[in-house]
């Protein structure tokens, strides 16, 4: 049997923070050891150019990116592993897409609005045009099945809505619409700012990197947000219940479940002992990326190089059909 196709990717913008691992890379893992699924999990550089970030600390990050998913399990024997620029039929095939798009559609995208909130100096038009550009990632590659959090289930519609209107327009069922795969996790919130989604836009404080070394880890989780008596079910000390659940002993966790349930719980031992977590959790991540980043970038173009050799053969049999169904071939 034919297996399923995943497609995701990750934007170049900071080094991963365990809302990333959680949230998508842990899963991306898991998934391609599985053995089920066929995965292209690609650098989204094209994506990243809607931010901020100058064209030197982009170059670099595209780097430290590719290490830190090899860092976490990504093996490029088991996935394609590449850097999204590198295969061009993208963007021709974002194109194609946004002329069968409607404009309403955009608008109406929430993670549009927030990033406009977030950047209102920089509102460019691939801030609006990027869900079309996602679209595009995965049917290139007839990506059937999309493994997504909540806040990303509505690009994914999208993403079907765009196969449907492509296949409508030119009378052909090229495109399947793919599927969202859900995440188990909920979302990972700012230590800071508990009410709201762990971002590194928010701020180094309101993040906890898997590269952080344990001090900082410490450091930061002292600062973060709990409650000022225990057994309310404050949203700072769910969600460090939450890490706890998925980086300590599962005993640890429930005896501080039922020390918050009681009132007994010690906020400082609970963040002493979710910080020694999350540094013996990702020891092994932190000596990977650190050899792979001191041996030079070599190593790393050279598996990134390979990747995109082996999507571009998929990528560009697609283009060739869309372009004879839209009639420019």
């Amino acid at each position: 049997m034919k297996k399923q196709i995943i497609v995701s990717g990750a934007q170049p913008t900071g080094n991963l923070h365990l809302g990333n691992y959680l949230g998508a890379v842990k899963n991306w893992v898991e998934l391609q050891n599985s053995g089920k699924y066929e995965m292209y999990i690609f650098i989204a550089d094209l994506h990243s150019l809607t931010g901020n970030q100058a064209p030197e600390k982009r170059r670099q990050q595209i780097m430290h990116t590719a290490a830190e998913l090899l860092a976490t399990g990504i093996d490029p024997k088991k996935t394609t592993l590449f850097i999204q620029s590198d295969v061009t039929e993208h963007t021709d095939l974002a194109w194609i897409f946004n002329c069968v798009t409607p404009v309403s559609e955009l608008y109406r995208m929430t993670q549009f609005k927030d990033k406009s909130e977030r950047q209102e100096k920089n509102i460019n038009t691939g801030l609006l045009t990027y869900p079309v550009l996602q679209a595009a990632d995965i049917l290139l590659y007839h990506g059937n099945t999309v493994p997504v959090g909540q806040d990303q289930v509505q690009h994914v519609e999208l993403t079907r809505d765009v196969a449907k209107w492509f296949n409508n327009k030119f009378s052909t069922d090229f495109f399947e619409e793919p599927k969202a795969l859900l995440t188990d996790v909920p979302k990972v919130m700012s230590l800071l700012e508990p009410s709201k989604k762990m971002s590194k836009s928010l701020g180094e404080g309101h993040v906890i990197e898997l590269s952080d070394e344990p001090e900082v880890i410490l450091k930061k989780l002292k600062r973060a947000v709990t409650a000022t008596e225990g057994g309310d079910g404050a949203p700072g000390v769910k969600n460090l219940l939450l890490l706890l659940q998925h980086f300590a002993d599962k005993k640890i966790y429930n005896d501080f479940v039922k020390a918050e349930k009681d009132g007994t719980i010690r906020y400082g031992d609970l963040k002493n002992v979710l910080a020694e977590s999350i540094s013996n959790y990702f020891a092994d991540f932190r000596k990977r990326r650190a050899k792979l980043l001191n041996d030079g970038f070599d190593e790393l173009a050279e598996i990134l190089i390979t990747g995109a050799e082996k999507a571009r053969p998929v990528a560009k049999e697609t283009m060739e059909k869309v372009r004879e169904l839209v009639g420019i071939r």
